[in-house]
């Protein structure tokens, strides 16, 4: 019973974590174009 002491908040902070890394890639432009990806390799001679 004791370990949920340690596991609960180190769930909370590896969600934090996730989230976080979330907020950074979407402020980035991480997700922008990527249509224009997959047709960059095949139209690219």
């Amino acid at each position: 019973m004791d370990i949920l002491y340690l596991l609960i908040p180190l769930s909370v902070v590896l969600v934090l974590l996730v989230l976080g890394g979330l907020w950074w890639a979407i402020e980035h432009g991480q997700f922008e174009g990527v249509e224009q990806e997959g047709e960059r390799i095949l139209h690219e001679d």
